[in-house]
């Protein structure tokens, strides 16, 4: 099986990486290093690995046989969305549609990492799938948010559309190894906060 993971050398994306070699697979990682960092694929030394430093919201292509295209890139904690703003409404939308357009040409499925934020400030606790959300689409918060929910929406048009194999999953609070301390996210905040007294 051989996977695209873009954002590859993110957070998740790294873990991603390191999880899909560990079953066995091909993985053609794709980063841009806007947010990500060669220190979190540094370790990876395999022949079933391939690092591209690429932009995906440029023409995506990807030599050899392609079986999934896992969409993982954007920048994601509040510190770099906020300062890149205009990069994340353009990863979340023309690299949403490069990258569905390549799993449709390639006959690839395509896993979109979609957020919490899609709920913006929600008015209903806990969220339910079918709940749209609170959301201020102008708001300096809004670039993250407006980009996943566009990036969605490009989703399922494409599954509709086009019969596309596709799933979202709407990823919440993370944490772990490879994550800054101080990239602004709630259980990174917590702890430099507990640590600090």
């Amino acid at each position: 099986m051989r996977v695209l993971v873009t954002g590859g050398a993110g957070f998740i994306g790294s873990h991603l990486c390191d999880f899909l070699l560990g079953k066995g697979c091909e993985v053609v990682c794709m980063d841009n290093l806007l947010t990500g960092s060669l220190d979190n694929i540094r370790h990876i030394q395999d022949p079933r690995f391939v690092f591209v430093e690429y932009d995906v919201t440029n023409f995506l292509s990807v030599k050899g046989d392609l079986d999934y295209v896992l969409h993982f890139a954007s920048p994601a904690s509040p510190i770099d969305y906020l300062e890149l703003p205009i990069q994340t409404l353009k990863v979340g939308s023309l690299g949403t549609h490069k990258a569905l357009g390549l799993a449709k040409a390639r006959g690839a499925k395509l896993l979109l990492a979609s957020t919490s934020e899609v709920y913006g400030d929600p008015l209903v606790h806990p969220q339910r799938e079918d709940y749209w959300g609170n959301v201020n689409p102008v708001g300096p918060r809004g670039v993250y948010d407006e980009a996943k929910r566009f990036a969605e929406a490009m989703t399922m048009a494409y599954h509709r559309v086009h019969g596309l194999d596709s799933r979202i999953v709407r990823i919440f609070n993370t944490y772990g190894s490879r994550m800054r301390l101080t990239d602004g996210r709630a259980i990174p905040t917590f702890i430099c906060q507990a640590l600090a007294g």
